[in-house]
């Protein structure tokens, strides 16, 4: 797989393709997006983007690098939940 700039990798997970970064910190498998090994944000099969918001506003504060991930995500995500919602939400088990 070719690394690609971060705004790429947001691009890709945006249009439901794998992607990663040129250091691999941020990648997709098309359907989750993953900052290191935490999961920052989903696609449906719908399309639809939710990202977790895992910056020290959103209330889980995970590493700077997470936090700018999100960052640049929030701009193409279609919807940012609070990180624990994010972890606890049913969308995440559908197949």
């Amino acid at each position: 797989m070719t690394r690609l700039r971060n705004e790429l990798v947001l691009d890709k997970w945006k249009d439901g393709k794998k992607a990663s970064s040129h250091t691999g910190a941020l990648c997709t498998n098309g359907r989750d997006l993953f900052s290191y090994n935490l999961r920052i944000g989903y696609r449906s099969r719908s399309g639809q983007t939710i990202l977790g918001d895992f910056t020290s506003p959103g209330g889980d504060f995970h590493s700077q690098t997470t936090s700018c991930h999100v960052g640049k995500a929030r701009g193409i995500a279609d919807h940012v939940m609070h990180p624990v919602v994010f972890q606890k939400s049913e969308f995440k088990n559908e197949d």
